[in-house]
């Protein structure tokens, strides 16, 4: 079976995800994982699927096919995460332009490895600012204990708290 990652975007309207479910199927694909959201007007996504490898060609040239939406298709890899050094965080804090560039810098910093991030600005009537939301989940290399990437985040500013959510040691 061959990996594929799909980025797909296209101004959102109702029956996307139908659209490329329904192509995916079609070819003989499998829908192994996905993350899609709307933005800005905009739906956009990132799609792992399977398909056999005699699939593969019609997949691709059914795919492009699909007018409403921008396909990029790569071909994955096989890859093993170490469930054993993986660390999943929430953080929150006062809202400010570069708030994700000093937090992935820590991360990048401390050598651990983004396996997913997902963030929003959330409104805080009683704090006067938008709140900052983040939920990430980092492989940490070995002999990094998490504790010390907390205190590297949280030590960003005084206004951002990190919660571990789920860590496996």
């Amino acid at each position: 079976m061959k990996q594929l990652v799909l980025t797909v975007i296209g101004k959102d309207k109702a029956g996307l995800v139908e659209q490329l479910a329904r192509v995916i199927n079609d070819h003989n694909g499998n829908w192994m994982a996905s993350n899609l959201s709307h933005l800005a007007g905009y739906f956009a996504g990132i799609v792992q699927i399977e398909v056999a490898e005699p699939d593969l060609g019609d997949l691709v040239t059914g795919l492009s096919q699909i007018t409403d939406l921008d396909i990029k298709v790569q071909q994955g890899e096989h890859s093993e995460l170490n469930k054993q050094q993986q660390l999943r965080f929430v953080i929150t804090g006062n809202d400010r332009p570069g708030i994700v560039r000093e937090l992935s810098s820590v991360i990048k910093h401390k050598g651990t490895n983004i396996i997913q991030f997902s963030s929003n600005r959330q409104s805080a009537p009683n704090w006067g600012v938008p709140l900052f939301h983040a939920e990430a989940t980092v492989q940490l290399p070995a002999g990094l204990s998490r504790d010390e990437v907390i205190k590297a985040l949280e030590a960003i500013a005084a206004d951002i708290v990190v919660d571990v959510e789920t860590a496996t040691d």
